[in-house]
């Protein structure tokens, strides 16, 4: 998650929270602060809810009273300061074209946290059936808050939109169920939606070390009151080595013995919800996305390290449960809110060809928020407004996953050989591994102590070199190759432990004739250049259940299915693409000590080396299922 539209100290707190940013990486510009000082006068609020619970509001409304505006609200648990009538933001709405087509800004903090009253609840629940006054939820305090904006702003003109990136993304969806009549506009970006399965802090039951840790050393910390400003980390380090500083760490528990010792509550809950019991489950937002009225739009990034999982099965839910509203997905080549804060024309040393964002938000958000509160204009949007990396361009498709698309498999098999054709050997036919826990294969070739968020395109050569990560691998293309939607990955395994992970990445092998990218401040040859385009993990233990995790049988050989998260990349004629797999992504996922237990209090004489086996026989096809674009 991110903290987005900071300043004074809230910067600070960008530089634990932030994924790590590369000198090479561009920067979006700032808007004109000036400019919103002599065009809105700002005032400040305590908003009542049902229960008498009082959210801090401000609001930044046009300067000229000649016209009636329409509503656009952001709800953040990330401070809405500066706090003080004469103490203007910098930056009003999406971007900075909204301040000039004049909205009525609206900025609160939720529940619990900086100014607003009432208790806190990470990723609070829905409640459906709502029983009295006190049963409230972020969906009932965005309609509380709509209802009064409605009622005692002046100059509104009865129409609100909501909008908001990560953590805002999530009140911006849960606004959706119930809305208040007056939210005609929704826009989830890159929202959380299940905190278990694939967003932020997990990934498929493996824990998301450095992102995780990093990001509580602070929003984790009670709260003592009403407060302006972040506290003070619980930890620092002077490690730049996260590769180095989590495995000096130990095992699992030492987060907390060691560094948190027990002040931050939220970390100690996660630990003693291992498994996807009731905590996590009433955390998940896509079974409540029924009787949507507002118009949305779900923006995701194909690069969003950390809530791609969110954009994308929003968007699906509220697509399967409302199929007679708009909504609309628009998925571009960004990092986490990489359209709001970078021109999003590269990323790591890949490079989109085009400003992204800057496309995105004049031709695509600014009109959709035009249209549905001023009744401006037309957006034309299409049901996924999609960019397909690797041919590098925008995609207006009526369906997504795309409907003219053809089921194929990418087959592992031996001597490293990946195809389209189905093994024929009878025998079983295994490539293997030794994974040691205390010897972890890295997820990143650059030194960082947090998550670095390039990560998800890097250049994977540092990996397919090392003895523990198998590496399957077509023949040059004859044809470009398109792949939409999500991938599924069917491995049979054996272990010679009781635990295992499987970390799976698609990888597009650039050929040695590849033109270098123009600029190249960095100086980056991209000539058999292995760029990823998807990866993902799997705890083995969760391979039936993420609820009832079971133990491998060592040496049996077991089937162990997954999904990868949604792409759109063309591997052009003349690129291969490449399978890797192995069994650990450090210090990104933490160790499995590769033993059945749980892994949040195993110590370290736990950690046990294992001998893995994939197979790639007729019997036993391990293979990719893809969707292949006709």
């Amino acid at each position: 998650m991110k903290i987005f539209l900071l300043s004074g100290k809230q910067l600070i707190l960008a530089a634990v929270l932030f994924s790590v940013s590369l000198p090479c990486l561009a920067k979006a510009g700032n808007s004109d602060s000036l400019y919103i000082t002599q065009h809105y006068i700002k005032h400040e609020y305590m908003i009542p809810m049902r229960d008498g619970v009082k959210l801090f509001t401000a609001i930044y409304s046009p300067r000229d009273t000649s016209a009636n505006y329409p509503i656009l609200l952001n709800r953040t648990p990330y401070s809405i300061g500066p706090y003080g009538e004469n103490n203007y933001r910098s930056e009003l709405g999406p971007s900075a074209e909204f301040e000039k087509e004049e909205y009525i800004f609206v900025y609160q903090d939720v529940r619990g946290k900086f100014m607003s009253e009432g208790t806190f609840v990470e990723m609070r629940p829905y409640i459906e059936n709502k029983k009295s006054k006190n049963d409230v939820d972020e969906s009932s305090d965005a309609y509380d808050t709509i209802d009064w904006l409605i009622k005692h702003v002046p100059h509104n003109n009865g129409k609100a939109g909501i909008y908001g990136i990560s953590y805002p993304g999530f009140y911006a969806a849960m606004a959706t169920i119930d809305a208040h009549p007056a939210l005609v506009a929704a826009s989830p970006q890159a929202p959380i939606a299940d905190w278990f399965v694939d967003d932020d802090f997990h990934r498929n039951g493996a824990f998301w070390l450095p992102h995780a840790f990093w990001f509580y050393t602070v929003f984790g910390i009670p709260r003592p009151g009403q407060i302006k400003d972040w506290p003070a980390p619980v930890f620092t380090s002077n490690n730049p080595d996260g590769y180095d500083f989590f495995l000096k760490m130990g095992s699992f528990k030492n987060t907390t013995d060691k560094f948190y010792k027990h002040q931050i509550p939220f970390w100690d809950t996660m630990m003693a919800h291992p498994n996807y019991d009731e905590f996590w489950q009433k955390r998940n937002t896509l079974p409540h996305f029924k009787n949507i009225k507002p118009a949305v739009m779900t923006v995701g990034g194909w690069f969003d390290a950390e809530d791609l999982y969110g954009a994308l099965n929003t968007y699906k839910s509220i697509e399967r449960n409302n199929p007679a509203i708009h909504n609309t997905l628009v998925m571009g080549p960004w990092f986490h809110g990489g359209w709001e804060r970078s021109k999003g024309d590269l990323l790591g040393d890949i490079h989109f060809g085009s400003s992204t964002s800057k496309f995105y938000q004049d031709s695509i958000e600014l009109p959709f928020f035009n249209y549905y509160l001023k009744g401006k204009g037309n957006p034309n949007l299409p049901e996924a407004y999609v960019f397909e990396t690797g041919s590098n361009q925008w995609r207006k498709l009526d369906y997504w996953p795309p409907k003219n698309v053809k089921e194929e498999n990418l087959f592992f098999h031996k001597d490293k050989k990946l195809s389209f054709e189905e093994p024929k050997t009878k025998s079983k036919s295994f490539d293997q591994y030794i994974s040691d826990p205390n010897h972890p294969v890295p997820y990143t070739q650059h030194i960082t102590e947090h998550m670095i968020r390039r990560y998800m395109d890097e250049d994977q050569r540092f990996a397919s070199r090392r003895n523990d990560v198998l590496v399957y691998e077509t023949e040059p293309l004859s044809s470009d190759v398109a792949i939409a939607g999500p991938i599924e990955v069917n491995l049979f395994v054996s272990t010679s432990g009781t635990d295992a992970d499987w970390v799976v990445k698609l990888i597009d092998v650039f050929p040695d004739t590849a033109k270098d990218f123009s600029p190249n401040p960095c100086e980056v040859k991209m000539g058999e250049y292995q760029m990823m385009v998807r990866g993902d993990i799997m705890r083995g233990k969760y391979r039936n259940s993420y609820s009832k995790p079971e133990p491998f049988v060592p040496g049996k050989i077991t089937k162990v299915s997954f999904q990868l998260q949604d792409i759109f990349h063309s591997f052009k004629k003349g690129h291969r693409i490449m399978v890797q797999v192995q069994s650990s992504w450090f210090p990104l996922a933490d160790r499995n000590p590769q033993r059945f237990e749980n892994i949040y209090f195993a110590k370290e004489s736990d950690f046990q080396k294992a001998t893995q086996r994939v197979y790639h026989s007729k019997e036993f096809p391990s293979s990719l299922k893809v969707l292949v674009l006709q």
